[in-house]
């Protein structure tokens, strides 16, 4: 963030400090991985969040603080804000929102930009600017099922720029529980066409594209992501077949580096997989760690589908496909802009069955990985 003249800090509405009974600060509310507490022992940390609310200059705040406690450095109180400013706490109460943005727009994402405000952590020229992010990305999505529709209208809803879908089947009754992007009237369909038509319906300043195609092999992915003019940002992978499907994205996307993440539902267990060429476990460092963590007690030579069964068809319903594509959404919106900070080559989600346990899976990068590894 570049201070400058006109600059009128002031505490995130969302950020408002409270003084606890033993009088230190808190700020950033009382949410984990926001909230901070600022030991206070004579009162002057308070003093600098209270001025700090935007009617004056940055000079102006300094002034204050320094007049209700003379005997305070001004190069100390200056230290603070700069610090506050740096956490992620102050912004500009002055700051125009960017010229990219119509009045439209800003009416539309206003409720989105406070939840992105609440959860960055890092200096910016105004609030908006991950939401203008969010409208510039290019994203690519492959397989339009629950999860995968889920993620396209959540993404479109909050403001993506450009979205191309990947899909090669129809709309059969069958897909209704869970696949809420489509209606009745969509049956017999093509997924891609109806998709594209309720997506266009969702917001006309998202542009939607899509094409019918089936992913047989790692060179349909290569053409996919070598078909955004200029190149995707971000590639979201919501198949689940060929089981293959995920090994072929992990490779590719190394290959291009383009970040990639991909998302689904175990039965009761939802989560998402968010990785980025270069940074972190790839996607078959993070299997292989979590294959030798696993202990499934089985003899030697047994079929793991002993412990794990897989079916013909997937249990699910609207709900763990819905939170599967939630979490897809959420993850591309942290790998475009960055909030909430996540560092990739993990997996993480919900275990429906246990309200309150996460699933939370992370590894090294493997130097004997045969993807990524040296």
């Amino acid at each position: 963030m570049t201070v400058h003249a006109l600059w009128r800090p002031r505490i995130k509405p969302e950020h408002r400090a409270y003084r606890t009974v033993d009088g230190n600060v808190r700020i950033g509310s009382v949410v984990h991985g926001v909230g901070a507490e600022v030991k206070d022992p004579d009162g002057w940390v308070w003093t600098l969040v209270e001025a700090l609310d935007g009617t004056g200059s940055a000079a102006d705040v300094v002034a204050e603080v320094a007049r209700r406690h003379p005997e305070l450095p001004e190069p100390d109180i200056t230290r603070a804000m700069t610090d506050l400013t740096t956490a992620g706490y102050v912004e500009d109460a002055g700051a125009p929102p960017p010229a990219d943005l119509s009045e439209r727009e800003r009416e539309r994402y206003g409720r989105g930009m406070t939840l992105l405000r609440w959860m960055d952590l890092r200096p910016r020229e105004s609030a908006w600017e991950p939401q203008l992010l969010l409208r510039r990305a290019r994203v690519l999505l492959v397989g339009l099922g629950g999860t995968g529709s889920a993620a396209a209208r959540d993404l479109v809803a909050s403001g993506l720029g450009r979205l191309h879908c990947v899909e090669p089947d129809v709309v059969e009754l069958s897909n209704l529980n869970r696949q809420t992007l489509f209606r009745e009237a969509d049956l017999g369909t093509p997924r891609i066409d109806a998709a594209l038509s309720a997506l266009h319906a969702l917001n006309s300043d998202t542009t939607v594209t899509g094409e019918r195609r089936e992913v047989r092999g790692p060179s349909d992915l290569e053409d996919l992501l070598a078909g955004g003019a200029p190149r995707y940002d971000l590639l979201l992978l919501a198949a689940d077949r060929p089981p293959v499907i995920r090994r072929w994205a992990n490779r590719v996307c190394l290959a291009s580096g383009v970040p990639w993440a991909e998302a689904g539902y175990r039965g009761p267990l939802v989560s998402v997989g968010v990785f980025t060429p270069g940074r972190g476990a790839c996607w078959e460092c993070l299997r292989s760690a979590e294959i030798e963590r696993r202990d499934l007690r089985l003899a030697p030579g047994q079929d793991e589908e002993a412990a794990s069964p897989r079916m013909p068809w997937n249990p699910v319903n609207a709900v763990t496909a819905g939170l599967s594509g939630g979490l897809l959404a959420h993850a591309a919106i942290a790998l475009l802009c960055g909030i909430p900070p996540v560092e990739p080559g993990c997996r993480f989600g919900l275990n429906l069955m246990v309200p309150g346990e996460a699933i939370m899976q992370r590894s090294e990068r493997r130097p004997d990985c045969p993807a990524c590894g040296t």
